[in-house]
């Protein structure tokens, strides 16, 4: 199904050592409104919808785990380098003594990832405008990110995926249109 490159789709860089940016864009990485929540639902949602917009969500998930690796690119830059008195005034202690400087799966808050963030009714409408108001959130976060990083290798990065989840909302704003001129077309029997 896939076919792995060993590079990122677009380039990370970073400038300097900051475990609190990093301690925020894990909101992307691990959050409700996040990378990972959007992969995983998108590839549950595409075995209950018609097959004309199977491929849309294979294709948007897909792309979604590659944003996760970037992400994780991101808060590993950020804080290779970080002593443990550096992660902790980020708030970022009890990530440390539980995971040392590995990537785990939690939001800004600490919270760790769960499945209840993964939506899908079963119903293609409903679960693509369920798909766009997730789009629209991490569009909104990514600007909010942007506008508290003052790094420019992650702002590059950070726009590229923000610019991302536009796509993303369009495609889906067409898949809905697709499916309710489907759903409103006169059937006859």
């Amino acid at each position: 199904m896939w076919v792995y490159e060993k590079k990122l789709l677009y380039p990370v860089e970073v400038t300097t050592c900051n475990p609190m940016l990093a301690r925020y864009i894990m909101e992307q990485y691990g959050g409700a409104d996040g990378e990972l929540a959007a992969a995983l639902r998108y590839m549950n949602q595409r075995y209950t919808v018609p097959d004309k917009v199977i491929g849309l969500l294979t294709d948007i998930s897909t792309e979604e785990f590659s944003h996760l690796e970037m992400l994780a690119t991101m808060i590993y830059k950020l804080t290779k380098d970080a002593t443990p008195e550096q992660l902790e005034k980020a708030g970022l202690g009890a990530h440390f003594v539980n995971h040392g400087h590995s990537l785990f799966y939690e939001n800004a808050g600490g919270v760790p990832f769960t499945t209840t963030y993964i939506q899908s009714k079963g119903d293609p409408i409903a679960d693509l405008y369920e798909d766009i108001a997730a789009e629209e959130k991490a569009r909104a976060t990514y600007q909010w990110l942007i506008d508290i990083s003052d790094d420019p290798g992650i702002n590059d990065a950070l726009r590229f995926l923000r610019e991302r989840e536009n796509i993303h909302s369009l495609r889906f704003r067409e898949a809905v249109e697709l499916l309710k001129d489907e759903r409103d077309r006169k059937k006859i029997f």
